[in-house]
Parts: structure tokens; C-alpha cells; sequence
């Protein structure tokens, strides 16, 4: 459960926040302050990619979804035209940024700990081990979670969030505040498609625009039979176009009316 972002209060949990409501009067104050104080920061992390005319992309998947392995075909295909470093969300170890490093690629490991998603303030304090004035494309792989990183602003121009084929083509009905807050949307592992019965990828899309959003989505594999082309081209229109990018505001969850 995730103090930060406030899912430590549901529906079947609200009578232990206080029979009066003072309690959770007191809680929704203190997460709207954490959200704001986030958001300071995040404007401050923005300001500084601004700056050195940084691109800031920010990856958003659930677990094994294939942001590592999409990053590392995505540098090797680019390392030579642009300066890419990447920033590694994870609760614990660095193995995704060693594999990223292995690719002569500058990472940096975030470890939240308990924490299922990565904040302003946890990117801030890695920006200045990167050579932000070198680059051309920062990447920020989130912790993999299909919740609670869409309600948080780390400063990034851009929302990726990958959906793998592996994972059912219901996900954005099931988890619409995290792809209501896509700027793009990666079908992953698509080399897979032939042997899987329960994806299509035109369910997964209807459900998408379900959502009343014409976020983009497009189909990418990295491994057995690589195929990145669409990616590759929405990345390099995304890098010449102004870097005083103002991104869509985050799609948080409503404050519900038990946290009222």
C-alpha cells in the first residue's frame, strides 16, 4: 500500500479513517500537499530539462511488460544520432540500469524501497549525476505499476505507456487513469501475437478510445523479431520538435467522496 498517493484509503477501509470525518478530512489535506509539493518540483525538474533542451520521456508499464528490453533496442538504434541517457525505477537492485550501462548508455538506479512509483522529488535528486547539458533524450523507466505512477508529475514532456500482449487486450478499461494519461501507447512484444488466442490488438484499441482519448497506439517488438520502426519515427518527430513541450495534465484518480 502506498502512503504517497493515498490508495492506503478505500471503500472498505474509510470507518477506520474517523467517525466523524476529521480524520479523513485531515488525510486528503495532507495527499493534496504531497501532490502540490510533487508538482513544484516537477515544474523545477521540467525547467531544468528545458534548459539544456532536453527531451524527457517518461516509460509507464505493468511488471516484465518490456521497458528495459524496448530502452535497449531503442539505443542501439539511436546512439549514433542522439545523446540518450536513462534514469531506472525500481523497488530494489540496479539490473535494469547495468543492462542499460552495458549499451555505453549513462543510468542511473532510483530504488524506491516500498514505493510503487517513482515522484518529482526522487528524479530530482538524480539529475545532477547525469550530463543533462550533453544530452539529447532522457528516458525515465517507472517503477512497473499500472496505477499509481500516472498521478505523479516527474517533469517529463512525454507519457509512454507500453501494453504487452502478454497481459490481456482489457488493460485500458481496467486501468484507465494510467492510459488516459498516455501521450503514446506501445503495444510490446507483438512478435508474440501469432501465438496468443486472447489478445487482439483491435480490442485493446477500442478499448483505448473508450476512454474519449486519440492517444496514438502502435505495435512494437524488441527481441526475437525486432520491429520498432513506428516507435522510432514518433521519437524522432517528438525530438525536433520544440523542447518547451507543455505536457497534458496528469490524469489523476478523482479524491473520492470517502476521502471527502
Amino acid at each position: 500500500m502506498c502512503e504517497t498517493c493515498g490508495c492506503t484509503v478505500t471503500a472498505g477501509n474509510e470507518h477506520l479513517a474517523g467517525a466523524q470525518g476529521a480524520e479523513r478530512r485531515t488525510t486528503v489535506e495532507v495527499l493534496q500537499e504531497l501532490l502540490a509539493a510533487n508538482d513544484r518540483v516537477a515544474q523545477h525538474n521540467r525547467a531544468h530539462f528545458d534548459e539544456h533542451g532536453v527531451l524527457a520521456i517518461n516509460l509507464m508499464s505493468s511488471p516484465g511488460a518490456g521497458k528495459t528490453a524496448l530502452l535497449e533496442a531503442t539505443i542501439v538504434a539511436l546512439r549514433d544520432r542522439y545523446r540518450i541517457a536513462v534514469i531506472e525505477g525500481d523497488l530494489e537492485t540496479d539490473n535494469d540500469a547495468a543492462r542499460i550501462r552495458a549499451h555505453g548508455v549513462p543510468a542511473v538506479q532510483i530504488t524506491t524501497g516500498n514505493a510503487c512509483h517513482l515522484d518529482a522529488h526522487l528524479v530530482h535528486r538524480v539529475l545532477h549525476q547525469l550530463p543533462l547539458a550533453g544530452l539529447d533524450l532522457l528516458f525515465i523507466e517507472n517503477v512497473g505499476n499500472l496505477v499509481c505512477p500516472a498521478s505523479f508529475d516527474l517533469g517529463q514532456h512525454r507519457n509512454v505507456t507500453l501494453l504487452c500482449t502478454t497481459e490481456g487486450d482489457d488493460k485500458p478499461a481496467k486501468y484507465p487513469v494510467m492510459f488516459r494519461a498516455a501521450d503514446l501507447v506501445v503495444l510490446t512484444k507483438t512478435d508474440l501475437l501469432a501465438v496468443l488466442e486472447d489478445f487482439d490488438p483491435a480490442r485493446a484499441e477500442a478499448a483505448l478510445r473508450a476512454l474519449g482519448r486519440e492517444t496514438p497506439m502502435i505495435r512494437t517488438a524488441a527481441r526475437r523479431a525486432p520491429s520498432l520502426a513506428p516507435w522510432l519515427e514518433w521519437l524522432e518527430a517528438e525530438l525536433v520538435a520544440p523542447r518547451a513541450l507543455v505536457p497534458q495534465p496528469m490524469a489523476r484518480a478523482p479524491v473520492s467522496a470517502a476521502r471527502a
